[in-house]
């Protein structure tokens, strides 16, 4: 397995998806640009797969694509299923920006 976590510095994107997740497939695009715009965050793209079944297990990902926000490898927001590009943006935004009040 891939050591993840090592990619985990700082305040990032985490976008798990499926291989043969339609749905995962179309957002991919989408957050890639909605974290290029931002420029504070990091996107961090892992497939759930059998060599990532303890990550999944650990981060209680039961879906596909699922969107986890961290900051130095500690979730604090999660979003799972596909979401409109409007909304994603306006949760990404709001999520970002509460913890940074913190």
């Amino acid at each position: 397995m891939a050591d993840y976590k090592s990619q985990l510095k700082g305040l990032c994107v985490v976008e798990i998806s499926g291989e043969s997740c339609a749905n995962c497939l179309t957002l991919m695009p989408i957050l890639k640009e909605l974290c290029a715009q931002r420029g504070d965050v990091k996107l961090v793209h892992i497939e759930a797969d059998y060599s990532t079944t303890e990550l999944m297990e650990e981060w209680e990902v039961t879906k596909v694509p699922t969107i986890l926000l961290m900051e130095n490898g500690e979730i604090f927001a999660r979003c799972a299923g596909y979401q409109p590009e409007e909304i994603l943006e306006l949760w990404l935004d709001s999520k970002i920006e509460e913890r940074k009040q913190k």
